[in-house]
């Protein structure tokens, strides 16, 4: 499929001969997502040469590597494709994320070439939608509660007495954003019994979901459980602020998977400090989180270190997209997971 402003069209037959294909996936990252099973695959479709991008950010680096090549597969920390990089790949005819997020690799001269590209970002949204429902489910069973008190040598009836737990079955489960991660969450709260409303301005009258639409001042007042699952965008920035989060009810909890540019994060922390609130988080203002980082501090919050897309089983998932994108774009066929523009603009 090639893209040209934000337009879709059917892709020129790729060339007869052997493609010429440059894998650049950070070294600690490559074997998750490229099995030998995977790297087989890719050598029936060309010649792969392998080359992590920490290797290719010089000029003089990128153009050697990509002198002559046909394909990029790429992941995170690859070079930006700017006017520049796309002169030293001349014969650039299709790119593979690897990834999800695409905006630290386009540039308005990328877009301009015409060139496709597809992403893999539907394989993390399982393993995200999973880590939220996780963190879920821990909040509202007090699981981080119990466990911190425990661990710091409350005696056993003290520790008893937090705030007795809630079962998801009975709870109001609030979801920001039905992104593709979202409505798997969705799915997985309303199989275990929870009712669910979303608030996402973007839900269109025969969406499934836009029954249970709501405002999101609605949402945060009338939620046990809100879970952020909207992408980054100039539009979500401050989504969430001190006067969205003051509509909690008390012993709410939040989570977020998603993007700490969602949500004020000072004011979160505020909310959660008092004790009013709970909170699970995945991402955060600074990454890595500094050691003495306030957050870490919380009895009442759960953390963990922006890995919620980062399964054994995802990484395969998005190694095997970027077989099949490959194959599709060899026959002629349109990409499955082809992006443009226009669809950037609205994704994180």
């Amino acid at each position: 499929m090639n893209i040209n402003n934000g337009v879709a069209s059917t892709p020129p037959p790729p060339t007869t001969s052997r493609l010429r294909i440059l894998l650049s996936i950070p070294d600690v990252e490559r074997a998750a997502f490229i099995s030998p099973e995977t790297h087989a695959a890719l050598n029936q479709l060309g010649e792969v040469t392998a080359i992590a991008p920490a290797q290719l950010q010089s000029l003089e680096a990128f153009a050697a590597a990509a002198a002559g090549t046909d394909i990029f597969i790429t992941a995170w920390g690859f070079p930006r494709l700017d006017a520049e990089h796309l002169a030293a790949a001349p014969n650039l005819k299709c790119v593979v994320h690897a990834a999800s997020s695409l905006h630290a690799l386009v540039s308005d001269a990328f877009w301009a070439a015409g060139i496709p590209i597809s992403q893999a970002g539907a394989a993390m949204a399982p393993a995200v939608a999973e880590l939220s429902l996780t963190f879920t489910l821990s909040l509202l069973r007090r699981v981080h509660q119990l466990d911190h008190s425990l661990r710091s040598g409350t005696n056993w009836d003290d520790a008893r007495t937090v705030p007795r737990a809630r079962e998801i079955s009975c709870a109001r489960i609030g979801v920001v954003g039905a992104s593709r991660t979202g409505r798997r969450y969705i799915d997985a709260c309303r199989a275990l019994g929870a009712e669910v409303r979303v608030y996402d301005p973007y839900l269109l009258k025969g969406d499934p979901l836009a029954a249970s639409s709501t405002t999101l001042h609605g949402l945060m007042a009338n939620s046990d459980v809100l879970a952020i699952h909207a992408p980054a965008t100039s539009e979500t920035v401050g989504l969430i602020g001190a006067a969205e989060l003051a509509l909690m009810p008390d012993g709410a909890a939040f989570v977020n998977t998603a993007r700490s540019t969602i949500v004020d994060m000072e004011a979160l922390y505020k909310e959660v400090h008092s004790g009013r609130i709970d909170a699970a988080l995945d991402v955060f203002d600074a990454e890595p989180l500094p050691v003495d980082d306030p957050w870490r501090s919380l009895p009442n919050v759960l953390l963990t270190p922006h890995l919620g897309g980062a399964t054994v089983d995802s990484r395969r998932r998005a190694g095997g997209i970027v077989v099949d994108e490959l194959r599709r774009f060899i026959s002629g066929r349109p990409l499955e997971h082809a992006l443009t523009r226009t669809d950037l603009e609205r994704m994180g």
